[in-house]
């Protein structure tokens, strides 16, 4: 979706989430995508989608996160995959967090597995547009 930044966003998901999106946005994930399985999936009530553009960074957003979260009391219940840094799982209940190398995020395409999602913009994701020079900005 293109957000210009005058428009207001349609926020569905509780004020909670957006804590967690920004915790992501600390190590400046790219292209963040919040999916709200509610209602589709047992597993988790949302996902949270984002890219790194190496697979170190993918490792730094997923060790940034745990941290982040863990100052506010908040601890993954797991995490998978960050020694490899391609795809970083961190399951925290409610939430769960994917942290892809951008290649395998088009490869595994959970967007279009999950394309029954809702898609929420967060009140984090609305100040990242903001702080961007441009008066339109694609957000998924």
């Amino acid at each position: 979706m293109t957000v210009k930044k005058t428009q207001k966003a349609k926020h569905g998901a509780d004020k909670s989430i957006d804590l967690y999106v920004k915790a992501v946005l600390e190590k400046k994930a790219a292209d963040i995508v919040v999916l709200d399985v509610r209602g589709l999936t047992s597993v988790a009530d949302f996902f949270i989608v984002c890219t790194g553009l190496s697979n170190r960074q993918v490792a730094a957003i997923a060790d940034s996160v745990e941290r982040y979260l863990k100052k506010t009391g908040i601890k993954p219940l797991s995490v998978e995959g960050k020694n490899e840094g391609l795809w970083v799982l961190l399951d925290y209940g409610d939430v769960i967090i994917h942290v892809f190398y951008e290649t395998v995020r088009k490869f595994y395409d959970l967007e279009g597995l999950w394309s029954d999602a809702k898609r929420i913009v967060t009140d984090g994701m609305m100040e990242k547009v903001n702080n961007i020079k441009e008066s339109e900005v694609y957000v998924e």
